[in-house]
């Protein structure tokens, strides 16, 4: 069984950047800390699917970078993973604990696509076996995303949840992140200095 966790990166993330802080080193300090917790985890193979330019410098050598339109629809990005399974993590979770990317594999055993909720609408990731079911279309900012895809879904048991998670998509959000938590080293360092 092969497994790829990919990190999600679109421009537009870059808005919830602090007050003092550059809106592009935000967004590139976010996605590397998502990406390292991804590259941390076991049995998976991390990915990168970014449609902001230069980003493969925050990725460990060896690691695909897929290269997206900014508007590009998940489902259209999915198919272009290969593996049996995958996990899509939303870049702007820099504090986002692997359990939860454990979790979503882990419901697959009993659902098509799994969804972590975000707080305040929206999904901070999703996983499903490759190809992905024809019938979902998924989008991580859908704010009601579990009762989209359930009612795209032939069954409401084709679609699990795990707990949920934040996102920072706002700057008032980056107060969520939590010191005690390890990891976000990047993003922890860049609000420090502001």
């Amino acid at each position: 069984m092969t497994r790829i966790a990919a990190v999600l990166v679109r421009q537009r993330m870059a808005q919830a950047a602090p007050p003092g802080v550059d809106p592009a080193q935000f967004l590139e300090a976010v996605a590397e800390d998502t990406y390292e917790m991804v590259a941390g985890l076991e049995l998976v193979t991390p990915v990168l699917i970014t449609s902001v330019p230069e980003l493969e410098e925050i990725v460990w050598p060896g690691t695909e970078v897929i290269t997206i339109k900014d508007d590009e629809p998940l489902k259209i990005i999915l198919k272009r993973l290969k593996a049996d399974q995958a996990a899509v993590i939303s870049a702007d979770a820099p504090d986002l604990p692997p359990l939860l990317v454990g979790k979503l594999f882990r419901e697959l055993g009993r659902a098509e696509i799994t969804v972590c909720p975000a707080e305040n609408g929206g999904a901070v990731a999703m996983a499903c076996a490759l190809p992905p079911p024809t019938w979902a279309d998924p989008d991580l900012d859908d704010e009601g995303i579990v009762t989209t895809l359930r009612a795209q879904a032939p069954g409401p048991r084709r679609v699990a949840t795990t707990p949920g998670w934040h996102r920072l998509r706002t700057s008032e959000d980056v107060e969520r992140l939590d010191p005690g938590l390890e990891g976000w080293e990047s993003t922890r360092a860049l609000i420090r200095a502001r």
